[in-house]
Parts: structure tokens; C-alpha cells; sequence
């Protein structure tokens, strides 16, 4: 991979890193605690709000997941090791790393997983 190449996908999992990181101060607010006082709030605005926590928990831990892969698909930038599949060693295609830069297996290898 050429050191243009390795720029443009380090460029790219930096804006998204910002971007999750952005988000998440915000997920973690709706992702608190649910008050269950029934006088300050109706059973069925309770079950909303226990659902829209939940669903944002989800949403906190995918945040959590993709960033650890952003994390360590840097370090393979660094390291010189992005771009290879972690399974078979061979070379990932730049379409599948366009499509997802922390991307760490070839189209081949993430078919058998």
C-alpha cells in the first residue's frame, strides 16, 4: 500500500473517530438511569423511556466496539500491518477498506467467519 494511500484511510478513521466521540457525550445522557417514580411519570412513559434507554445502550456499545476497531486499525497504520488480512496475510482490497477502514479481513476470510 502506498504512504498516499495509508493518509487518506488514517484521514478517514479520524473523522470518524471525532465524530463517535462526539456522539457518545451525548448517548450517555439518554443511556442513564430511568426515574421510576410514579407520580412524576405515567407507567406507559416509563416503558418509553426504558425502551429509548436500552435502545440507546445499544447504540452506546456499538459506539464503544467501533472505536476500539478505529483504535487498532490505527495502530496497524503505525505499525504497517493495515491493510492485510489478520487471517490469510493477504492484501484487502482498497474497495473493501473504502467501504470500511478498520475493515481487518479479506472479503474471502470475513465470508468463512
Amino acid at each position: 500500500m502506498t504512504k498516499i494511500d495509508l493518509d487518506h484511510f488514517r484521514q478517514r478513521l479520524l473523522e470518524r473517530q471525532a465524530e463517535l466521540q462526539s456522539v457518545e457525550e451525548i448517548g450517555h445522557e439518554a443511556a442513564a438511569t430511568v426515574e421510576l417514580d410514579q407520580s412524576a411519570v405515567g407507567r406507559l412513559s416509563r416503558m418509553d423511556a426504558m425502551q429509548a434507554q436500552a435502545v440507546s445502550q445499544e447504540m452506546e456499545q456499538r459506539r464503544t466496539l467501533e472505536l476500539q476497531r478505529i483504535k487498532a486499525a490505527l495502530a496497524r497504520i503505525e505499525s504497517g500491518d493495515y491493510g492485510y488480512c489478520l487471517r490469510c496475510d493477504e492484501p484487502i482490497n482498497p474497495h473493501r477498506l473504502e467501504i470500511d477502514p478498520s475493515a481487518t479481513l479479506c472479503i474471502q476470510c470475513a465470508e468463512k467467519s
